[in-house]
């Protein structure tokens, strides 16, 4: 500024030799004193008139001076150095004029200036104004009056980011910005402008007071009805709503304002179908998924019905919240809607196995998932009549039926065997060795309890890693499967006896198989030559990098030893974190896959030693055995299986002489029909695995290999527009359609949905936008979209617009365009909103 005013003075100082600059304002003595002019003499008018005559006449009549005075100029009679003001110059500088100047504006913004004076007090605010003011000279005096609102409130843009702002300091109960706002004399034009803009205009206003009635409005508005405010206010409400920096602020007001507008209250006479796309308020959620869990318990609904509102909230504010109860919600629709198009019927074995691994084992799967969600929500009251549903139609209708239908395939059977299908005591032989055979070096993870369809999740986890690809086959188990016989028979053996000591412990070729030590010399015999390590899963993620790179270079074939499934189901006081344990279970042989392959091992293999049966409730006495065993000796018994010498035929029980399970020896097993389970004093009930039930015999072998190249992709998003592209009225609607399913090499991807003028200006609100659906069916990929044009849109009427899909750029803050569409705007009347 001062150089400012040094330039002007040096130009008045080329014609005169005396200039006058009166201070009315008595704000520039600042800048007077620092003014610095060669060959300039600077004096201070101050009740001294006739000394400055005398000196600028007589003393030194040729001198320069710059006469300064602390306050107005005075009038013509009181003015005694008018004489030689007539023929001098007077400097015009206040510092409403500098300000001016410095912006580069014209005469008539200096109302501007000298109507909000103390805005321009800080300099850092000029500084801020004179960066947003445009190159052009078409600015208005409203227009900047706009620009210095956002400055008070520390924003960027125009008065929808005002608002903004202002509603975030609200959040916290400050007031700078308005403090701010009215000592820089901008209240009046702040509240015009509102007015205007929503539609907001009491005798008093307040702006708290416009924070209700924008909840208020918004929320009758998108449910079609009149608000207090008009169809602009809805806007921006929908865009600081949408906008991730002000998540904290929204979720303050609106928890703030919900009982305020007893939003509760009128839920209660709203159909909840008609709130699916509404989530202003959290109470919103609450009451949807309130009528969604008695709708579906009251088999109401149609599954197609409840899996599309259960889709829709997924774009809801508060889906964060509630996404385990939505997705109990949406894994307990699945699993209704697949029982009821499952057919349980098979006329063998081999029929019984496959129909288990093609589809039937997915309704294990949705039951144990519809469980942890329910479970980790901890909203069991809620979920209560949804979930005593499910449960029933599990047990009685899938698992009892499916195993009552396998018993009767299973009970002419003399020996244990499923042709057609790998079997555990052959594992070593047949998959383990094959890669030594090959001269490669492989390791085995063997998963205690890793179910089928525990496996089969785990292998989509292992497929969406990068450069990993794997395949599942099932593998059928020994009998009775538990984990000692499980265990051993995956090792190398020539014959696997069950030990006669009543220990239950598995004697292979005279060896006892407990124990990793034992393990790891079984494991070394398999075959001549080979070095073999047994470990447990825990060592191997506790190895730093060049101890797993050793383990590879020195040993051909390792076998890993994972517990998580059966070490808490197998546990009567934590059998109901059983569908927590499987999560755990899943991510933690995901891990074990990634550390194997970063010490070298490209062969990898996964598998168990059993499955196992689960019911989250507690079971009726008709799920026990009601025949007690018989025979010479009963040597080991265990809630699914008896071992035993002489064992008799028994009512409700198969019978397997040792020879008839593939065992040496002359003991026999006692295994309960179906699901029945034998009472064991201080064991659990709800899971259990022993016997020959399609969920304990059924186990995975996923074989993991890694690839060179990346191979995980993202979805496709195609933005589809029906009829012409020709926006008429102030909202238009698009479909967008995710082209392919997300699965393990196809990722969901997040985009950033709006309408721009081709200068780049957003004229709609815009929506962040998740297009996660794994659906194979078209139609359940799409998302159909409202986007309502704000008032800036008139500026660009009768200009074509663009539908922006863009992109964050990584991590950083900067986006970048995906998809777009153009549209022509051409609206008759554009400032009216018809809807």
């Amino acid at each position: 500024m001062s150089d400012r005013i040094a330039a002007s003075l040096r130009q008045l100082f080329e014609d005169k030799r005396l200039v006058f600059w009166y201070d009315a304002d008595r704000d520039m003595r600042a800048e007077f004193e620092a003014v610095d002019l060669p060959g300039v003499t600077k004096l201070e008018i101050a009740n001294n008139e006739f000394g400055l005559k005398y000196r600028i006449l007589r003393q030194e009549p040729k001198g320069r001076f710059l006469l300064f005075k602390d306050g107005p100029e005075p009038e013509m009679v009181d003015n005694w150095l008018l004489d030689l003001q007539l023929a001098s110059a007077v400097f015009k500088a206040d510092q409403a004029a500098i300000w001016l100047a410095e912006l580069g504006l014209p005469l008539q913004f200096e109302n501007v200036v000298r109507g909000h004076i103390e805005f321009f007090r800080a300099k850092a605010r000029v500084e801020a104004l004179k960066r947003l003011m445009p190159t052009s000279s078409s600015d208005t005096q409203t227009q900047m009056r706009i620009r210095m609102l956002a400055i008070c409130a520390g924003a960027e843009g125009g008065l929808d980011t005002v608002i903004e702002a202002l509603l975030g300091e609200l959040a916290v109960d400050k007031d700078d910005a308005l403090r701010l706002i009215e000592r820089s004399g901008l209240t009046d034009f702040l509240w015009k402008q509102v007015g205007q803009a929503y539609g907001y205009k009491p005798d008093e206003p307040d702006f708290e007071d416009f924070a209700i009635a924008l909840f208020q409005s918004a929320y009758a508005r998108v449910l079609g009805e009149d608000g207090a405010l008009n169809a602009e206010a809805l806007l921006v409400f929908r865009r600081w709503k949408n906008n991730r920096h002000w998540t904290d602020a929204f979720e303050i007001l609106s928890a703030r304002y919900q009982d305020l507008l007893k939003i509760p209250a009128d839920l209660q006479k709203r159909d909840f179908r008609t709130l699916v796309g509404v989530d202003h308020f959290e109470e919103i959620d609450r009451q949807i998924i309130r009528e969604i869990v008695r709708a579906m318990s009251a088999q109401s609904v149609s599954a197609p019905e409840a899996l599309n509102w259960v889709r829709e909230r997924r774009q809801s504010h508060w889906y964060p919240t509630y996404a385990d109860i939505y997705q109990a919600i949406g894994y307990a629709t699945e699993f209704q809607q697949a029982l009821a198009e499952t057919n349980l019927g098979m006329t063998s074995p081999a029929e019984g196995v496959q129909r288990y691994v093609t589809s039937w084992y997915r309704l294990d799967q949705l039951y144990r998932k519809f469980i942890y969600h329910m479970q980790k929500s901890g909203q069991a009251s809620l979920l209560a009549d949804l979930y005593a549903s499910v449960e029933n139609r599990y047990t009685n209708n899938f698992v009892l039926a499916l195993n009552d239908a396998w018993q009767d395939q299973i009970a002419g059977l003399g020996e244990w065997k499923i042709p057609g299908f790998a079997s555990q005591a052959n594992f070593y032989q047949e998959q383990a060795a094959e890669y030594r055979r090959k001269d490669q070096k492989v390791a085995v993870i063997i998963s205690d309890a890793l179910r089928f369809e525990v496996g089969e999740e785990c292998l989509r986890r292992i497929r969406a890693l990068d450069r990993f690809d794997a395949e599942l086959k099932p593998m059928i188990s020994s009998l009775p499967s538990y984990t000692q016989l499980g265990m051993a028979a995956l090792l190398p053996h020539s014959a696997l006896a069950l030990a006669e000591d009543g220990s239950g412990d598995v004697i292979s070729d005279g060896e006892n198989t407990k124990g990793l030590a034992a393990r790891e010399k079984l494991l070394a015999a398999g075959r001549k030559g080979d070095s073999a390590r047994a470990l447990k899963s825990e060592d191997v993620m506790n190895m730093r990098t060049d101890d797993g790179k050793a383990l590879f270079r020195d040993n051909h074939i390792v076998y890993v030893y994972h517990n998580r499934i059966d070490a808490i189901g197998d546990k009567l006081q934590t059998e109901d974190k059983l569908p927590e344990a499987a999560e755990d279970a899943i991510e933690d042989l995901t891990k074990l896959v990634r550390k194997l392959t970063s010490a070298n091992f490209s062969n990898i293999l996964i598998t168990a030693d059993h499955g196992f049966l689960y019911q989250h409730r507690a079971l009726d006495e008709s799920d026990f055995a009601i025949a007690d065993p018989q025979g010479a000796e009963i040597l080991f018994r265990n809630r699914r299986f008896v071992i035993g010498r002489g064992l008799t035929p028994t009512s409700g029980m198969k019978h397997f002489g040792a020879a008839g399970l593939g065992l040496s020896g002359g003991l026999d097993v006692l295994i309960p029909n179906s699901i029945n389970r034998m009472r064991v004093k201080g064991a659990g009930s709800r899971f259990v695995h022993g016997g020959a039930s399609l969920q304990e015999v059924v186990i995975p072998v996923i074989r993991v290999g890694k690839q060179r190249e990346t191979d995980v992709g993202q979805v496709d998003v195609q933005i589809f527009v029906t009829g012409r592209s020709l926006i008429s009225s102030g909202q238009t609607a698009v479909t967008l359609y995710q082209t392919q399913p997300v699965s393990e090499k196809m990722r969901p991807r997040e985009l950033l949905a709006g309408i721009y003028a081709t200068d780049g200006t957003l004229i709609s609100d815009e929506y962040t936008l998740i297009f996660d659906f794994r659906s194979e069916n078209a139609r359940e990929r799409e998302m159909p979209r409202k986007f309502l044009l704000s008032r800036e849109a008139d500026r660009f009427n009768n200009q074509d617009v663009i539908l922006k899909l863009r992109e964050r750029v990584g991590k950083t803050s900067h986006y970048q365009d995906y998809a777009t569409h153009r549209f022509q705007l051409r609206r008759g009347m554009t400032t009216d909103f018809d809807f």
